[in-house]
């Protein structure tokens, strides 16, 4: 059977898939602004246990098309055991189209392009990559352990590599002060990126870390009203220019006050008509009780 260590968080895009957790936790675990493994002690499970769930899974769902491989940051395992993992998933499965992960861009800078593309030609063709925020000075700030240049390093290296990025960010997560650095470092940094997707999330701080964030930051933190959400927001559309080809957008994650869809740079008029819209009636946003994170 299928055994989880809860909690257990997979992408809203992967509700479909058949979820297969192969690591517990998150090997760095650090960032101040999210709880979601801090129950947890980083640890890999064994080739037993992940072959026996594999062979379970192809009786009971044989057509599975998609796989997700939780939790964390499964790409922190070795490549060599990733490939096992995934040469057994393809050959337990005849459908399968698709395996994906969380990763850290630590992950991708560890990993060689070569074992990037070796990956990708085993079948791992979507990462879904935490940026959070562009700016190094907020990436400080919430100690997510990683750098702009480092995040963009990584991602452009599983670009070149042929493997698809799904990226994050969290709007409102430089607070009141940083909110233009953060908005337009982000945009800049997403542009250099070109990921296929690139999702929007907005701040919500679980009880469990409110205070570590709020000491980590270093300074009073302003939280954003989802107004000024809207605005950040503006500007990070206003100025994401990809670099090539075009990004299929995304601020629809129930964080947020109002879902948003597009596709950029060819959806940006509308949707920054939408915003000045919605800032002159606040009444049509989600309730903040009505969300989360």
């Amino acid at each position: 059977m299928l055994t989880y260590v809860e909690p257990l968080y997979r992408p809203p895009s992967e509700a479909d898939s058949l979820i297969l957790q192969v690591t517990i936790g998150c090997s760095y675990n650090r960032c101040s602004f999210c709880s979601m493994y801090r129950s947890k002690r980083y640890e890999e499970r064994s080739w037993d246990e992940i072959k026996a769930e594999i062979e379970y899974a192809a009786e009971e769902y044989p057509s599975t098309r998609r796989v997700f491989l939780a939790d964390g940051d499964a790409l922190n395992i070795s490549t060599e055991y990733m490939l096992k993992i995934l040469d057994h998933l393809y050959r337990s499965f005849p459908k399968l189209e698709r395996v994906s992960c969380y990763a850290m861009p630590k992950n991708l800078l560890q990993k060689s392009e070569q074992e990037l593309v070796a990956l990708r030609d085993a079948g791992l063709k979507l990462l879904y990559i935490g940026i959070e925020s562009g700016s190094d000075t907020v990436l400080r700030k919430v100690t997510k352990g990683a750098t702009s240049k480092g995040i963009i390093d990584g991602c452009l290296k599983a670009k070149s590599a042929g493997i698809q990025l799904s990226c994050m960010l969290i709007l409102g997560l430089g607070g009141r002060k940083y909110s233009m650095e953060h908005a337009i470092a982000s945009a800049r940094v997403a542009s250099i990126i070109a990921p296929e997707y690139l999702a929007a999330l907005t701040l919500l701080l679980d009880d469990l870390v409110r205070d570590e964030f709020m000491s980590k930051f270093g300074e009073p933190f302003e939280q954003l009203s989802d107004v000024e959400v809207l605005d950040e927001l503006k500007m990070l559309v206003e100025h994401i220019e990809p670099r090539d080809g075009k990004i299929i957008f995304r601020a629809n994650h129930a964080s947020n006050p109002y879902p948003i869809k597009a596709v950029l740079p060819d959806d940006r008029a509308r949707v920054l008509a939408l915003i000045d819209e919605l800032k002159a009636r606040p009444d049509r946003l989600k309730p903040s009780y009505l969300r989360r994170f």
